[in-house]
């Protein structure tokens, strides 16, 4: 099974490219959003997930691990084959899916082709134990202005950290999200409360982030 290919992009399509590895050319199929990000004739690497169904071998490509693991977790849905979930990631950047999902925001889905009220309303009952932690290093400006576009004024402040913050705030990201997880709080809320505390408090302590968390919940 391909997991992972290294070389020279020599075409790009609508919706796939033709990856050159030494020689050999693989049809890799992608979303929009990342094909715009290649550029022809340069070297690109490529994580890859490996379709096989009886009649044919498919390949899609992604240029990060969490947009290939929201591939794998809408695959999961019911009625979502992997052009429907390429078709949503075109539409939605993994982020702006993980906040869709914790916003239980239906009209985000129904931005992609091929998504109807009725299938967009399934993923959001169906994908709301099943959100994907993004790390907040992966978080761009035009990710954070989605995300709050709709929030009130003072929560719109929120600006992605610096390069120094990163890796330590997704980690508390992630703490804080077990730690109310553990205290019964469902995780779609527990990782929403959490993002926002930690993007707003990126000098807190555990302890601190978690007290001002359940101070969130307890409003």
């Amino acid at each position: 099974m391909i997991a992972k290919l290294k070389g020279i992009i020599d075409n790009i399509g609508e919706d796939c490219c033709i990856i050159d590895v030494n020689g050999v050319g693989y049809l890799v199929n992608m979303s929009s959003r990342s094909l715009s990000k290649l550029k022809q004739g340069e070297f690109s690497s490529l994580l890859i997930e490996t379709v096989i169904k009886e009649d044919s071998i498919t390949l899609f490509g992604f240029q990060s691990p969490w947009e290939k693991e929201w591939f794998n977790t809408l695959t999961k849905i019911q009625g979502v084959g992997g052009k429907v979930c390429l078709s949503i990631l075109s539409a939605l950047s993994p982020a702006q899916l993980s906040q869709a999902v914790s916003a239980q925001d239906k009209s985000s889905f129904l931005r992609a082709s091929g998504v109807g009220p009725k299938l967009a309303a399934r993923l959001i009952t169906e994908l709301k134990d099943k959100i994907v932690t993004i790390p907040v290093e992966y978080l761009s400006n035009a990710d954070l202005n989605n995300i709050t576009e709709e929030t009130p004024k003072e929560k719109q402040q929120i600006s992605a950290p610096t390069s120094e913050e990163q890796d330590t705030t997704y980690q508390k990201t992630e703490d804080v999200t077990s730690a109310l997880t553990n205290l019964g709080y469902q995780k779609i809320d527990a990782y929403r409360v959490a993002s926002e505390v930690c993007l707003k408090n990126p000098d807190a302590d555990l302890g601190t982030l978690i007290r001002l968390a359940l101070k969130e919940f307890n409003q």
